[in-house]
């Protein structure tokens, strides 16, 4: 089941979802390393054929784009080095 692309694709799709849902910036980086795997199996790109029949290797991508996804995000999208975000007003004070 998990070696045809579209069960990725799927995956991709519902995991976008929990992070438009629940917005903690972890999911977002999963569901594009989900799309990226089954765009690659989708493809027939070089990793299509060493991952075929094989879970471990499905999953060792999912988890190496994953992480290259969200280390991506983090980049584009983080706070800037050696910085913390400072508070100016409470919401308390009128």
């Amino acid at each position: 089941m998990v070696e045809t692309w579209w069960v990725w694709m799927v995956a991709g799709l519902f995991l976008a979802i929990l992070e438009v849902l629940a917005p903690v910036f972890v999911f977002l980086g999963f569901a594009i390393g989900a799309v990226l795997t089954g765009a690659l199996m989708w493809l027939g790109l070089p990793p299509s054929g060493w991952m075929a029949g094989s879970l471990a290797a499905h999953l060792l991508v999912f988890a190496i784009l994953s992480l290259l996804a969200w280390l991506a995000l983090r980049t584009l999208f983080g706070l800037p080095k050696d910085t913390v975000k400072i508070w100016d007003r409470d919401i308390n004070d009128n």
